[in-house]
């Protein structure tokens, strides 16, 4: 689904801009994109996450894949141009409060990289895509909402990693083995990350 573009939509620039919302705030933004299979532990892991960065004192927002569902996205299906366009207003939703200096973690499968790309092309230099490499054997026996099953047997159509491709990122930022290391062992990875980006 493409954006609506008009001649009379034009982007204004506000009086208060992002570098003033840091020094109000006193931290610096990323877009922390969290991306793999369902059951990965990407849910997991950012929401542990989010609040070690509340504990740090900074201000954050997680955008979780079924909770933007139930809301800004519940239009929309699971065909291969939905999930396209949830990605894009998720992306375009990061964007924003990104601007206004939170830290924001996005936790999607966003199985397509193209769509991921164009997440990192709107942010830039503070995209940091975590890919959670988990076997889908691994996500299959975890299945907290048993939707593998029903993959599995033809109930749910176009399922990421059954009977719809996941193309991995070639380039990430940092990638979490979540079946070889614990959630603790993750978090002080990614911790390690952002207090060298100054993010922490």
């Amino acid at each position: 689904m493409d954006p609506i573009k008009s001649p009379n939509v034009v982007w204004h620039n506000t009086s208060v801009n992002r570098d003033a919302r840091a020094r109000v705030l006193g931290q610096k933004s990323a877009v922390i994109w969290f991306t793999g299979l369902s059951g990965s532990g990407k849910s997991t892991i950012a929401n542990a996450l989010e609040q070690r960065i509340n504990q740090a004192g900074k201000l954050s927002y997680l955008l979780d894949g079924d909770n933007v569902r139930m809301g800004l996205c519940s239009d929309l299906g699971f065909s291969e141009s939905d999930r396209k366009e949830n990605n894009r207003r998720v992306a375009h939703v990061a964007r924003l409060l990104w601007d206004a200096n939170v830290l924001t973690l996005v936790s999607f499968i966003s199985p397509f990289r193209e769509e991921r790309e164009i997440s990192r092309n709107l942010i830039g230099t503070d995209f940091i895509e975590v890919f959670v490499d988990t076997p889908l054997a691994i996500c299959e026996t975890r299945d907290p909402k048993g939707l593998y099953v029903k993959a599995r047997k033809g109930e749910i159509a176009q399922f990421t990693g059954i009977s719809s491709p996941y193309e991995p990122p070639e380039h990430p930022e940092i990638t979490l083995h979540t079946d070889k290391e614990k959630i603790e062992e993750s978090l002080e990875r990614i911790m390690k990350l952002l207090a060298e980006k100054g993010y922490l």
